[in-house]
């Protein structure tokens, strides 16, 4: 298929369809722990594992596919895992034991994982560095969407139907997206040469070091910690559904506050966008460490949106820049340091939550993200300075 013109100004209906599906399955589990763990008879901190095992999953299979669609194409990559991530999901719906759920849960998770860093490279292709970020916000709009509907839906899926059904809607909707990417053209792509060297050209660029590893505390702070709002709720028996609306504030806030960083990022700088983001997620941490309820886990959840729309756009957006000709295998670090960075946290984290000890977890993660915050501003800013973007 003809190569696509380098000049989009937003990503695709079909990648911002398959970026929903992705973000929903990642985040349909969290209000579904505390329920999986009842029915299978297992303890909290054993059930943690169908998500920390994913997000394992998913963070360290990016490097494989971000080298892999360097060579065989975006498009190719994206539909071959999501058929794996389909069969996946079906797997997941029928696993009775705990352990086979978690091994499920592992190939959907590493099947999954290909989705959006391979979207993020299709944008980082197909248009241009001074629209990429509005295009990147428009694509995070979609993964917004799936998320609220994810902490939402799948809460009152599990609670009033079954946990296991949960499973089988992002599993239908991978398919059809499989089906459905077959009209999407292939971008242009450099041609890569050997793996080491090509994996090499990253991995010696001290600004895709740094910004890999934000991304990494970026992805325990953020991503890991926010797996446990609903089961701090339901800890104190709130009801899964009740609990997973709770926090489905987060998709909505970041849904909403991705059009505002849209808008920004026309004049603002990306080290001041981050700078707002940071400060949302101090605030949002700091209000729940302080008291559990409703309320504040469902304002928490609002500032976390926002401080994933103003911070973690900018962090994607820059990632793209950093090693232009190796930009999908830069990309996919990304995106691995990321989400190793909350499997870490959600399986740290798992036996303070056995215990109740939300607040200790929350305020460590309020705690960190200053430091991450700080160090991010200012790399930011002189990356601006050196005149690469």
């Amino acid at each position: 298929m003809t190569a696509p013109p380098a000049s989009l100004v937003r990503p695709p209906l079909v990648l911002s369809a398959a970026t929903f599906v992705s973000s929903f399955d990642r985040f349909a589990v969290n209000p579904m722990l505390v329920l999986i763990a009842a029915d299978l008879g297992v303890p909290l901190s054993a059930a943690v594992a169908v998500a920390s095992g994913y997000y394992l999953a998913y963070g360290l299979t990016q490097p494989l596919w971000g080298v892999l669609s360097d060579r065989f194409g975006r498009v190719r990559v994206m539909r071959a895992a999501m058929f794996g991530a389909a069969l996946a999901g079906v797997a997941s719906a029928l696993m009775p034991v705990l352990g086979a759920l978690v091994v499920s849960r592992i190939v959907a998770g590493a099947c999954f994982g290909a989705v959006i860093p391979t979207s993020l490279t299709y944008v980082g292709d197909t248009v241009a560095p001074v629209v990429r970020q509005r295009a990147l916000s428009d694509l995070m709009g979609a993964g917004a969407l799936g998320i609220a509907m994810a902490t939402g839906l799948g809460g009152v899926l599990a609670d009033l139907v079954d946990w296991h059904v949960a499973f089988t809607v992002p599993a239908a909707c991978a398919l059809a997206c499989a089906l459905a990417l077959r009209s999407l053209p292939e971008p242009p792509r450099a041609e890569i040469g050997g793996l080491g060297r090509h994996v090499g050209a990253v991995l010696r660029e001290p600004w895709a070091l740094l910004v890999f590893g934000l991304a990494f505390v970026e992805g325990a702070v953020l991503l890991g910690t926010m797996s446990f709002l609903a089961t701090a709720l339901e800890h104190d028996g709130v009801r899964a559904a009740v609990a997973g609306l709770a926090t489905a504030t987060y998709g909505l806030g970041l849904w909403v506050f991705t059009r505002l960083v849209k808008r920004l990022s026309r004049t603002w700088s990306p080290a001041a966008l981050i700078a707002v983001g940071g400060a949302h997620l101090c605030a949002g941490y700091a209000l729940v460490a302080v008291h559990v309820n409703l309320a504040t886990v469902g304002v928490t959840a609002l500032l976390l949106g926002v401080g994933w729309s103003f911070m973690h756009s900018s962090l994607q957006t820059w990632i793209t820049t950093v090693a232009p000709n190796a930009r999908g295998t830069s990309v996919a670090f990304f995106a691995a340091a990321l989400f190793v960075g909350s499997a870490v946290s959600s399986w740290a984290g798992g036996p303070a939550a056995q215990d109740g000890r939300y607040a200790l977890l929350f305020g460590v993660s309020a705690a960190v993200a200053v430091p991450l915050t700080v160090v991010a501003v200012i790399g930011r800013h002189r990356y601006g300075v050196t005149g690469r973007a």
